[in-house]
């Protein structure tokens, strides 16, 4: 077996989960587990996480499978429904429905289901993605409390700048959402990673932990260890070669790496059809006993070479630690320009994942 493997900390999911908890006490709290559970798998994850207040997904594909381990729990669906059909199918799934546009609400009222479902009526508050403006929602809000399709009508929105402390949009958009208090609501959620962790006035009825649950931070300049959170997935690999580059010698395409001294340079088992970031600039570092060392030459479609020089008994068969307890995968994602949410979401398919219980 190539060897390449994300190991998933069950233990360390659970204890994320319970952080999120501790941050807003007395509330309650939808693990998101879309997009295959931040690529931690979905199935896995929701059925760790079984003691949860509830589970979120983004369409009725990923909420079918977190009904095959979880039959009963709270599931909200957050993009809601994309045709007037999947009104029913949500029914006999018994979810909550975000609802963003009159489009969505017209076809609620007009769906015929085997039971009501629980809403969630969607506000645009300032992020200007999805949702009601205040005013639209208000002349929604009366027409959806009268239909006989709605068990529960509750309040959704969403931050656009929750990851930069301070933000002035943060305390609009809070305001913005207080503001429709005033109308009947039965349950509010607005609070997402970011939000949980630093704006206590977000807090809400639900909060919607994402990216904290997975041990990585929403925020550029507060880690993950910083926020009491652990890394949930370490991808490791293999050096599965090795070979001495004279000085002056190039490796990988595009020649773009040279060797400045007599160098012993380690092939890998991991490239970016794994969900290795391509484009890792030179300096990039991957940990290899118990010690940083940097990429040599560009990142290929199935392998990555590293120098492993200054490595004392390097050899054959060392493991290689991409990113996890030694190396968090939000440091590997801002030396990419990118973020811990892209790296994780982006492992492919073809890296085996190992459950464990730290």
């Amino acid at each position: 077996m190539r060897p390449l493997i994300a190991t998933i900390d069950l233990a360390a999911l659970r204890h994320n989960y319970a952080v999120a908890h501790r941050c807003a006490p007395g509330r309650q709290a939808f693990a998101v587990v879309k997009a295959n559970a931040y690529g931690h798998g979905l199935r896995e994850v929701v059925a760790a996480l079984d003691d949860a207040d509830g589970f979120a997904v983004c369409c009725l594909e990923e909420a079918q499978a977190v009904r095959e381990v979880n039959a009963s729990g709270r599931l909200m669906l957050l993009e809601g429904c994309f045709e007037a059909v999947e009104y029913q199918q949500a029914a006999a799934l018994n979810l909550d429905v975000a609802v963003h546009s009159p489009a969505q609400a017209q076809a609620l009222l007009s769906a015929a289901l085997s039971q009501p479902l629980n809403i969630w009526l969607k506000l645009d508050s300032g992020m200007h993605r999805l949702g009601f403006s205040p005013a639209a929602l208000r002349e929604w809000h009366a027409r959806l409390a009268a239909t006989a399709n709605v068990a529960e009508l509750n309040l959704l929105g969403h931050f656009a700048c929750a990851d930069e402390r301070g933000h002035e949009l943060n305390e609009q958009q809070v305001e913005q959402f207080l503001g429709l208090l005033d109308l009947e609501f039965d349950q509010r959620s607005l609070a997402n990673s970011a939000a949980l962790l630093t704006i206590p006035a977000a807090h809400m009825d639900w909060q919607r932990p994402g990216i904290m649950l997975y041990g990585a931070t929403p925020f550029a300049e507060l880690s993950a260890r910083d926020l009491g959170l652990r890394p949930v997935m370490s991808l490791t690999a293999k050096v599965i070669a090795l070979r001495e580059v004279p000085a002056g010698e190039s490796v990988g395409y595009g020649a773009s790496w040279v060797a400045q001294r007599p160098s012993l340079i380690g092939t890998v088992s991991c490239g970016y059809a794994d969900g290795y970031p391509r484009h890792a600039p030179p300096g990039t570092e991957v940990v290899v006993r118990g010690q940083r060392v940097p990429l040599a030459g560009r990142v290929s479609m199935d392998m990555l070479s590293i120098d492993l020089t200054d490595v004392a008994g390097a050899r054959e068969g060392d493991a290689v630690e991409l990113w996890g307890a030694q190396l968090p995968v939000d440091e590997l994602a801002q030396r990419c320009g990118s973020i811990g949410y892209e790296l994780l979401t982006k492992v492919t398919g073809r890296v085996p994942r190992r459950y464990v219980e730290s």
